[in-house]
């Protein structure tokens, strides 16, 4: 691993396992942070989908401290991992054999927890994170099927360290899918060496998603979004106290490490044959990588129509991020159920 050494480093000074332990510490524990009152879906805006109702249903029962304040922070992003994690399922389904998911950074795991108990043995899970606080919260409902969590960085799960260890081995042929939520934008804008050093672990045809915050090229839209979220969907779960106060603890910090979406799909291309944007909340995007074209079009199809207002998307979903060179083009692409 010494071609990773100085990015391992890096990633060991970044905010988010120094100056910002404190504000996730107390988050996962639920001793700080917490809303005035659970994130609830909103039914209105769901497809008819047997799989996302499902999903939908058992993941509220599954959430940890972390999840309340982080689904009540970004608009509709409960509803968007509700429809992430159904379409995943349904791709699963569709796709010959056992398939291996990682999430990245992505706090108690709630999401891969409720994957692995409904996918019965057909998607096997892995989740991450530094905090003690997650890890507890990862088992406060049992041992889940199908879903194991390492208690560590992103950047510490090396391919040795998975090659090395009894119970990560099972992972060591790589990974169909892996899902970044909000955690690069934790450490540094060194997306590319963030985005090289995971993909060690992806399968040569494999699913890359990013669900990220972007700056915007301009800054006042970017401000205007941010009050958008703030004044239109988090003053239902948070005091004005509150949403001040973590603007000044974390989203200061946050904003350095943050890039343009055009920095990223410059960055993705390097990687990437094929790059999607399937999803839009103000700031938040969520992307969709891959240089498989066929897995890339199988999983869009099995994604529903996104369950987010209108007023909150600033995009026309979904759409390619850059040019593709030697693939085959798409056109007229539409939701399906």
């Amino acid at each position: 691993m010494r071609e990773f050494a100085d990015f391992i480093e890096e990633c060991d000074r970044a905010p988010r396992l120094n100056e910002l332990t404190e504000f996730f510490s107390t988050t996962a524990s639920g001793e700080a942070g917490m809303p005035i009152r659970p994130p609830e879906l909103d039914r209105r805006l769901f497809p008819v989908d047997m799989t996302f109702r499902r999903f939908s249903a058992l993941h509220p029962l599954r959430q940890g401290p972390f999840d309340k304040h982080y689904l009540s922070s970004i608009p509709y992003r409960l509803e968007e991992e509700c429809r992430l994690g159904s379409a995943i399922l349904k791709y699963a389904r569709a796709r010959k054999g056992q398939l291996q998911l990682y999430t990245l950074g992505t706090a108690e795991g709630t999401m891969a927890r409720v994957i692995g108990e409904l996918g019965k043995g057909r998607i096997e899970t892995l989740s991450c994170s530094p905090n003690v606080e997650n890890l507890r919260s990862f088992y406060a409902y049992g041992v889940p099927p199908h879903a194991m969590f390492f208690h560590g960085p992103f950047h510490h799960l090396t391919s040795q360290r998975v090659q090395e260890d009894v119970e990560l081995r099972k992972f060591g042929s790589g990974f169909d899918i892996i899902l970044e939520d909000t955690t690069f934008q934790m450490y540094s804008p060194n997306r590319f060496d963030q985005i090289r050093f995971v993909s060690q672990h992806l399968k040569t045809n494999g699913l890359f998603m990013f669900v990220e915050k972007f700056r915007h090229e301009d800054d006042e839209e970017y401000r205007r979004r941010e009050r958008q979220k703030d004044h239109s969907f988090k003053a239902r779960f948070f005091s004005a106290s509150d949403i001040s106060a973590k603007e000044e603890t974390v989203l200061t910090r946050m904003d350095r490490n943050e890039v343009t979406l055009s920095e990223m799909s410059e960055t993705l291309r390097r990687f990437f044959g094929h790059s999607f944007v399937t999803w839009n909340s103000g700031n938040f995007y969520t992307l969709v990588s891959s240089n498989s074209q066929q897995n890339l079009d199988l999983f869009l199809s099995k994604l529903s129509p996104p369950a987010i207002p209108a007023e909150y998307v600033y995009a026309d979903l979904p759409y390619r991020l850059y040019p593709e060179s030697d693939a085959r083009r798409l056109s007229g692409r539409s939701w399906t159920l």
